[in-house]
């Protein structure tokens, strides 16, 4: 924690915030706060952040405020400041986001906060471990809804415009605070609470009104998710829900996929999308609601102390959100998602020379940017495996009794991991620090190791964590034999009864570690994969083969021959949509250029295969990569001649049109589709079509610093089509300089967003080299903390490539 966050926790107290936030102007918004505070040493400084602001005052004075800060002198035991200003809407998604839909002009006002940015809304001390309680007034355009973390108490109606009064919320942290107006659309019920005033609760879900036929298309499911995830949470979980209420709203703008403020919690609006969602999609929605519900609790309710124990909130959110939605929400193969699409991010981002303990230390959290980069895989998706591995090896009993202790403790305040292992441990005789001590301050992952011993299996650890876990033993076609739990260690297991019998380690998921079978084994994964009859065990296998091809131990032409053999029988559409997925990016990225093309159309054909099969549940995922990959120009246009095709797929065709060179369809689907995704969609394909003139004009939009992160997201995407290296050549630079450049002007989301537009594309030795001497070179100078992580993970796989 920095000294100066550490001093001012230590003395501030008690902290009561109300407000009043003008959104009737187009220009800017006014605030009026009221922060009341108790003093631990009388006579003390201290300061409110304010970021951006104008027209600044201080107890009806000219403010003391330069560099973000209102200085705040000579304090007393009891304090009462007043604070008004002018603060500026942005368009980046870091602070008070305005958004104009294209489909009808209506706009859409945001407070999207996290992280520091709470100061760019309203005045606050902004840092975790200050919690406050929040009385907020809300002054808006008549049509609007107005939503926020409290309870509504009431509406009036005024001359400019209607005030939304909301209840006085429970104590939480800054960035915490949120929120949305605009004339959403609603679907709202009264959710059965016991606990609450009447036996019920306000629930609701919300979406921009161009978004009423999406919304009303899903409700009955998100509803359902919705109840579901509430009382299983409200059943497992010893705390009451600590709001008044709980809103879900489908917001545009959000940088990102979701955020959990307290009672109100935001979606990106493309959770929401025009087309059918697919299977994986489906189950994606289902384990974000649970996510973002758990962090009431374990976020929310009880907050990390300091950045550092950031992996405190995500991880177990993270964990909880594909658990309750398997469990309650009845997406009961969320964890065969989390196999072949969640975990594998984790294990590429411990492979990074940017890797970092589960939990890091605090001095290595030098600022809230590093903060920022480090809220990435290994917080999410390997925390969420360690901590899967956790309650497996500690049982479902005590792993819930440590956690609801925790929760109990440290109601409404914040705690750091010690407190959480000393939670832990009162619930188990098992030593949870010594297990902390393995899984959580240490980075990199274990390979299990299956040998033979005179025909009987061993399995060992290459690594230094302990194990609890599943081995499968199959005859040659694949068909399961006998299964055993084992706990290993620094000591080889030997596994006699499973002598002469393919060995799958790992085989239920239950732990992070990649796995390495025998020679004998692995032939018959190979000859049988499509046999295993556990989707699970499949989805895992297939990522030990993606990662063999990864890390060299096999040619990509092998795993498009595997893909060729075992996934066009393959039925289970998790399984389907996660291994294509898997399948595209390890071919971009690391077949020889001459190849790509050929194993794509492999691709094409297995996804033109599942489409043509007739299975409604492999459909909608298998056409959207037939669309983006078929090289069929008759095909893709006769395809947007049909009025059936989905929405999301006749964009996909639309790109891959334009990839090919006829750019014809573009502005008829941007007419047909004048939504927010229909825009971005738009964007993409422009900026696909293989022309010098193209490119240029898609680059200076790129970099103008006139884009919103989601419409750099678009353009990036369609510029570095993966069959025009060649064209974008001499973008390869510009990106460079031109993309540091816009980096040092704006703030944390755009240099995210910049990072991830980083050009992976079928590039020759030479070419990738080129490219790695310009990122080393600018790395050695001055970069943005956000886009300097980024560029240094890319650093790591074009060395992987190489």
């Amino acid at each position: 924690m920095l000294p100066e966050a550490r001093e001012r926790a230590d003395l501030l107290t008690d902290v009561h915030t109300r407000l009043h936030l003008d959104l009737t102007s187009t220009e800017d918004f006014g605030v009026e706060a009221t922060i009341s505070f108790r003093c631990t040493r009388p006579g003390a400084d201290s300061f409110l952040e304010l970021n951006g602001a104008s027209d600044v005052t201080l107890d009806g004075e000219p403010a003391p405020y330069a560099d973000g800060r209102i200085a705040l002198t000579g304090l007393g035991e009891d304090n009462t400041v007043r604070v008004t200003a002018r603060m500026p809407y942005v368009t980046d998604g870091d602070g008070m986001t305005v958004t104009v839909d294209p489909a009808d002009g209506e706009r859409y006002v945001c407070a999207h906060t996290s992280m520091d940015i709470a100061q760019k809304v309203i005045p606050c001390f902004d840092q975790p471990d200050i919690k406050s309680t929040f009385a907020l007034r809300v002054t808006a355009p008549s049509h609007w809804t107005v939503l926020a973390n409290g309870l509504l108490e009431g509406r009036e109606p005024g001359d400019t415009g209607d005030t939304w009064t909301f209840a006085t919320t429970p104590p939480f942290s800054s960035y915490l605070f949120t929120l949305v107006g605009g004339p959403w659309v609603s679907v709202t019920w009264d959710e059965p609470y016991a606990p609450a005033p009447g036996g019920t609760l306000p629930f609701g879900w919300h979406a921009r009104a161009s978004q009423e036929r999406e919304l009303r298309r899903d409700a009955d499911e998100l509803r359902r998710i919705t109840s579901a995830c509430f009382q299983h949470y409200t059943t497992v979980f010893e705390p009451e829900y600590p709001y008044a209420d709980y809103q879900q709203v489908f917001a545009p703008g959000l940088n990102w996929g979701a955020m959990e403020f307290p009672g109100c919690v935001v979606f990106r609006d493309a959770y929401l999308p025009p087309g059918t969602p697919t299977e994986l999609e489906r189950e994606w929605v289902a384990s974000t609601i649970a996510h973002e519900m758990a962090h009431m609790w374990f976020g929310d309710l009880v907050t990390m102390r300091w950045w550092e124990d950031s992996w405190l909130n995500e991880s177990f959110a993270d964990f909880m959100g594909f658990d309750v939605a398997g469990i309650a929400a009845g997406y009961t193969d969320a964890w065969t998602s989390a196999a072949i699409t969640r975990k594998p991010t984790g294990y590429r981002a411990d492979r990074r020379r940017s890797t970092h303990p589960i939990a890091e230390d605090t001095e290595k959290v030098v600022d809230v940017d590093t903060a920022f980069a480090n809220f990435d895989m290994i917080t999410y998706a390997k925390g969420n495996s360690a901590l899967a591995q956790l309650g497996h090896w500690l049982g479902e009993e005590d792993f819930l009794a440590g956690v609801n202790t925790h929760l109990t403790t440290h109601a409404f305040g914040n705690a750091d991991l010690a407190a959480f292992l000393d939670s832990l441990d009162s619930a188990t005789e098992h030593d949870v620090r010594a297990w902390a001590a393995a899984w959580l301050r240490t980075t990199g992952f274990d390979t299990l190791v299956v040998t033979r011993d005179g025909g009987v299996p061993v399995l060992s650890r290459e690594g230094s964590r302990p194990h609890r876990l599943t081995v499968s033993a199959y005859d040659d076609a694949m068909r399961l034999v006998g299964s055993r739990d084992v706990q290993l260690g620094d000591e080889p297991v030997r596994l006699e009864e499973f002598a002469g019998r393919v060995v799958v380690p790992n085989s239920g998921d239950e732990t992070f570690a990649v796995i390495r079978p025998d020679d004998e084994s692995w032939a018959a994964i190979t000859a049988g994969l499509s046999s295993v009859e556990s989707q699970l065990t499949r989805a895992m296998l297939w990522w030990t083969a993606i990662d063999l091809c990864e890390a060299r131990v096999i040619p990509v032409d092998d795993l498009v021959a595997l893909a060729d053999r075992h996934l066009r029988p393959e039925t289970h559409p998790l399984v389907f949509e996660g291994v294509v997925r898997n399948l595209q990016l390890v071919i971009r990225r690391y077949d020889e250029p001459s190849e790509v093309a050929a194993h794509l159309a492999v691709v094409a054909d297995i996804a033109r295969g599942a489409v043509e099969g007739g299975d409604p549940a492999l459909a909608p995922g298998a056409s959207r990569v037939l669309a983006r990959l078929s090289a069929d120009a008759g095909f893709l246009t006769d395809w947007l001649g049909r009025d059936d095709v989905d929405q999301t797929v006749r964009w996909a065709a639309v790109h891959r049109l334009a990839e090919l060179g006829d750019a014809s369809s573009i502005d008829a689907e941007a007419e047909r589709d004048k939504s927010v995704a229909g825009h971005h969609a738009a964007l993409t394909a422009r900026a696909a079509v293989p022309t010098a003139e193209a490119k240029a004009e898609a680059w200076e939009r790129l970099m103008s610093g006139d884009l919103g992160s989601h419409e750099f997201d678009a353009v990036a995407a369609g510029f570095w089509g993966w069959e025009q290296a060649d064209l974008v050549h001499p973008y390869l630079s510009r990106y460079i300089t031109d993309g540091l450049e816009l980096a040092r002007r704006s703030g944390q989301a755009m240099g995210d967003v910049i990072g991830d537009a980083f050009p992976r594309l079928p590039l020759t030795p030479d070419v990738r080299r080129e490219l790695r001497a310009a990122v080393a070179s600018a790395l050695e100078g001055e970069v943005p903390t956000v886009l300097a992580r980024a560029w240094n993970d890319a650093l790591d796989d074009l060395d992987r490539t190489l």
